[in-house]
């Protein structure tokens, strides 16, 4: 069957795929467009299925806020590669997922991927659909609402590589970006000593311990120093304990009492961390295609 170029080009416009993908698609459906969509559709999802296995450790983190709401949403969407993070269908993707966040609040992944989006498909099928178009693995990784119980909410964006958003009580806005921007810099893991695991601390005990063994100091003096050791990690890894980045000479819980405020929360991402990358090796491909 002869297919126009009109109906290729209103089928590539619908569907961003390839010319000559398009024209194949038309001509197994006797050039019924609707068909064809469905079959692109179908398609699609079976070559993202072989491509969900695949490291998606590149992306961008998004914020959204509503002031009127005291509200705010933080997201991290991963990609495979950071060329493809730069492209505008998966920036695009990536920002009707942090409105969907931020206006519907889903309880959890499931509940996000099976929400409506404005096209009238799920954001699973949008994400369906992408990933067959860009030809690598995209994931909605992980993502927080904060909803505010204090005066003020934080929030900074480092690039699109780092965000952080922090409910702070009391204090003015400023001041809470100012913590967000020292946390996105210093990477806290909690908001003071009580936020710190039980394990953690005692791994670092017993580190300290084994380093302490061959002192040859006296047991009173080797748990002094197992105990500065540990003060010392506790400051260096709690928000409160850290030097402010804006002005050293002072710690953040100084900077907060100054202020009159409280840091009621916090959320901290950063693409890709915690995930392994992938690392290609150029000389290993080319031999590769070479022996082939």
């Amino acid at each position: 069957m002869q297919i126009s170029a009109s109906l290729v080009k209103e089928l590539r416009e619908r569907t961003g795929a390839g010319m000559m993908e398009c024209k194949k698609a038309l001509q197994e459906t006797g050039g019924n467009l609707d068909a064809a969509i469905e079959a692109m559709r179908k398609s699609g999802a079976a070559k993202a299925e072989k491509k969900a296995g695949r490291i998606a450790a590149e992306g961008i983190i998004l914020i959204r806020q509503n002031p009127k709401l005291n509200r705010a949403a933080i997201v991290e969407v991963n990609c495979e590669t950071d060329f493809v993070a730069k492209d505008t269908n998966f920036q695009t993707f990536a920002n009707r997922v942090a409105d969907l966040i931020e206006s519907r609040q889903p309880a959890d992944q499931e509940t996000l991927k099976n929400l409506v989006t404005g096209a009238g498909h799920t954001l699973e099928a949008e994400r369906l659909e992408l990933v067959a178009k860009i030809g690598e693995n995209v994931s909605v990784r992980r993502f927080e609402v904060i909803s505010c119980s204090g005066d003020n909410i934080g929030a900074y964006l480092h690039g699109a590589r780092i965000g952080v958003l922090v409910d702070m009580d009391g204090g003015d806005p400023e001041l809470a970006k100012d913590i967000a921007m020292h946390i996105a810099a210093s990477r806290p893991i909690c908001v003071d000593e009580s936020g710190i695991p039980a394990e953690m601390l005692a791994s670092e005990r017993e580190i300290y311990r084994a380093q302490a063994a061959d002192s040859g100091k006296p047991a009173a003096i080797v748990e002094k120093m197992i105990a500065g050791k540990v003060r010392k990690f506790i400051n260096e890894n709690t928000l409160l304990g850290q030097p402010f980045v804006k002005d050293p000479d002072q710690t953040v819980a100084a900077v907060l009492q100054t202020n009159s405020a409280r840091v009621l929360t916090f959320v901290r991402f950063e693409v890709g961390e915690g995930l392994e990358k992938k690392v290609d090796n150029f000389v290993e491909e080319v031999m590769a295609q070479a022996k082939a």
